[in-house]
């Protein structure tokens, strides 16, 4: 398989930035649309705001990030009115507010609103975010310098609520005047952990579609310079694997001052040194295909990687050497033994050529150069035997003695090529065949070695001149596979001449789809096992979406029979998973990455992992399965997208079989959908909401609002935790939902 570009698709990344940029104990924000005036809708809430007020996500999307439906009785007016103005004028604003949950129980929230930008410099969103510091505000006050004096004055339980008021602004006098010192320490801290911070370091994103962006230090891992980098890196590897067993057999005794090649081996030393500082900032695809341009990712992943071998293989004993480290008896032992580890530089070597496999030629050019080196290596080896034979009491009976006879010379006059070129010939035609006699082992050792040269010999015969292309289609079946459909693909694009930006998006789809599932097809693989078995895998294969909330509740069977209507989708950002007035036959699930519900050119919902969206079953339990449900809306990529895809044909098929979980499955679908796409959803529910003269959420009615602002300045304050409001509004919705 060739090296894999990655996906480099320009993407908006916004939901995926804000969402690490709070840490996990303040992740409690709404996204609001600030190009709808007077509402600024909610279009995203994340899973602790949710957690911290009660309110389920259906119930919070749509309705004003302003959070009417969090204020009660104690609720300050001038707070709503800050909050307001923040909106209507698009600024920031920080302030510590008293909000409502949904069970009525009141709690100190540290608002904090922040326009978010788009590439034009308008303002297109705000984020919201909440923070509970019930627990901090009272620390707070208990710790200001007569707060003793003011506890007794609000002993009274029939106090107004603004003792409370004139104790903290008391509090805000004694800090402005200098008579409050603050913890350092914890002020510190306090600004570190605010994810919101206009004035640090990393400020808040921009809501758009931006490429994406890396240093100016970080080389990519397709770039021409790269590419340029790995072809000198690959020439050296191959000068060290001819050189370094060379000198270890032939140069042993040569003063390694005088070696001739002792600067072309201080330059590779230098150049694998290098490529270790460069692989420190080249980018790498994840497992999910994405190019990963982070410093610190990519160095985790090499020193995980190829880091030690690398290393080991680029020990600089030539600068050593030049630099006189070594002792001279060192230098004429051990140094040229040391150096064979730059032969773990080969396996780096055959990583990097294992792209290039799926070309023949290249393949037998491959196969014919490792055949040639390892003759090279045995000849290194061949020599080195006899050079020791030589060293003991009967030497006259090693091959250069038999050589030098041929030669009519003395065995110490035979010239160190002619004893290369005499040892490479009797490897080379020991691999190929039995040899031909007229170069031949001698000595016990000799012959030992010449039995194992011929046993690889043997293999190495089979493997490069026999069934190459056999054993080749073989161990890269799946490789071919990928090939020969890349190659279809690029046909295809050829002839019929597909624009550039179509192009890319098919290939990156193709390369991504391929990653994820290897070519095999889960469906057509799972035919030839039975039902039940195919059941049980494909309720392990789609066990993320089956433990939602809204199956919890659904038999065994169900499951897996819902588990084989299960699809995985990928999303390039840019793509559509659905256009207005298109049929809705699939529920959605995002796995990975964010997307954009927008209507009329007005963004109203952002879809992040874990949400789901597509329609709800009420209109074909009602008019029968065969009824076309249109989306109201467009849904758009930002980034790239996993999702599984539930079929609502085949989901009505298995409801009809399971009619005790049919109800129970319409009735709780429209509460964990994040956004209904069913076209007339939203006039239904305001038609029931006008009718019944009930809102879910008491924060929509300004009658409310207005009564519970009167009941505040004429009643004293109530000791119970709960709100009334809440607490009657809480009740009547139990109600709702308890009744069929």
């Amino acid at each position: 398989m060739p090296a894999r570009r990655g996906l480099l698709a320009p993407q908006n990344t916004f939901l995926d930035t804000i969402a690490t940029r709070f840490d996990g104990t303040h992740s409690n924000f709404v996204l609001g649309n600030a190009q709808v005036p007077a509402l600024y809708p909610i279009v995203y809430c994340s899973d602790g705001f949710c957690e911290l007020t009660g309110y389920a996500r259906a119930q919070i999307m749509q309705k004003g990030c302003a959070c009417k439906f969090l204020y009660g009785p104690e609720t300050i007016d001038e707070h709503k009115a800050a909050i307001e103005k923040s909106l209507e004028s698009k600024t920031e604003l920080k302030v510590e507010v008293m909000f409502y949950k949904k069970n009525g129980s009141s709690f100190w929230c540290l608002l904090d609103i922040v326009p978010i930008k788009n590439e034009k410099r308008e303002v297109v969103l705000f984020l919201a975010s909440h923070k509970d510091v019930t627990n901090s505000k009272m620390e707070e006050v208990s710790f200001y310098p007569g707060y003793e004096n003011d506890e007794n004055e609000n002993l009274d339980p029939e106090a107004p609520p603004n003792k409370y008021g004139r104790r903290r602004s008391r509090a805000v006098l004694y800090q402005l005047s200098g008579h409050y010192t603050q913890d350092k320490t914890k002020n510190k801290l306090k600004l570190n952990n605010n994810p919101l911070q206009p004035h640090s370091a990393a400020p808040l994103p921009e809501y758009k579609t931006a490429s994406i962006q890396k240093s100016r230090f970080i080389l990519t891992h397709y770039g021409m310079l790269k590419t340029c980098w790995d072809l000198v890196i690959l020439l050296a590897t191959f000068y060290v694997a001819v050189t370094v067993p060379y000198n270890a057999a032939f140069l042993v005794n040569t003063n390694q001052q005088d070696k001739p090649t002792i600067v072309p081996d201080v330059v590779v030393e230098a150049l694998f040194l290098v490529d270790i500082i460069l692989n420190f900032r080249t980018t790498f695809v994840n497992k999910k295909g994405e190019v990963v341009l982070s410093p610190i990712r990519i160095a985790t992943h090499y020193v995980k990687g190829w880091f030690v071998l690398d290393l080991v293989a680029a020990m600089p004993f030539d600068l050593l050497l030049a630099a006189d480290v070594y002792s001279s008896s060192f230098q004429a032992t051990n140094i040229h033994l040391l150096k064979l580890t730059r032969l773990l530089r080969l396996a780096r070597l055959l990583q990097k050529m294992d792209r290039y496999y799926q070309y023949s030629a290249l393949i037998l050019t491959l196969l014919m150069l490792c055949f040639t080196l390892v003759a090279h290596w045995l000849a290194c080896v061949w020599y080195a035997i006899a050079e020791d034979e030589m060293q003991r009491p009967q030497p006259e009976i090693g091959w250069i003695y038999d050589l030098a006879e041929r030669l009519e010379t003395d065995a110490k006059n035979v010239t160190i090529a002619e004893k290369y070129v005499t040892a490479l010939y009797f490897t080379c035609s020991s691999l190929t065949s039995v040899g031909f006699g007229n170069v031949s082992a001698n000595t016990n050792r000799e012959k030992i070695f010449s039995i194992v040269t011929m046993l690889i010999g043997a293999l190495m015969y089979a493997t490069v001149f026999g069934n190459v292309t056999s054993i080749i289609q073989r161990m890269y079946l799946r490789r071919s596979l990928y090939q020969t459909k890349w190659r279809d693909l690029k046909d295809f694009l050829s002839l019929n001449q597909i624009p550039k930006e179509l192009r890319q998006r098919m290939q990156d789809y193709f390369q991504t789809m391929w990653s994820l599932n290897q070519g095999i097809d889960i469906h057509e693989t799972l035919k030839e096992f039975p039902e039940e078995l195919r059941g049980d895998i494909s309720m392990h294969i789609h066990r993320e979406i089956l433990s939602l909330p809204i199956f919890e509740t659904a038999s065994q069977g169900c499951l897996k029979l819902l588990s084989l209507h299960i699809r995985n989708i990928f999303c390039a950002p840019g793509e559509y998973l659905a256009h207005r007035n298109d049929a809705l036959q699939y529920i959605y699930y995002l796995c990975n990455g964010s997307m954009e519900v927008v209507m009329d050119d007005m963004v109203v919902a952002i879809l992040g992992k874990g949400d789901l969206v597509g329609s709800d079953v009420d209109m074909h339990l009602r008019n029968g399965a065969d009824t076309v449900v249109k989306s109201s809306c467009d849904v758009k990529a930002l980034t790239y997208c996993d999702l599984k895809s539930i079929y609502i044909p085949g989901l009505l098929d298995i409801l009809k079989l399971y009619l005790e979980y049919q109800q129970e499955f319409a009735n709780d679908i429209k509460h964990d959908l994040t956004y209904n796409l069913r076209e007339g959803y939203d006039n239904e529910q305001q038609d029931m909401e006008i009718g019944s003269g009930k809102n879910l959420l008491p924060s929509i009615s300004e009658d409310d609002e207005e009564r519970g602002s009167e009941d505040e300045d004429k009643s004293p304050v109530s000791t119970s935790p709960r709100s009334p409001l809440h607490t009657r509004t809480t009740t009547r919705n139990e109600e709702e939902i308890g009744s069929p």
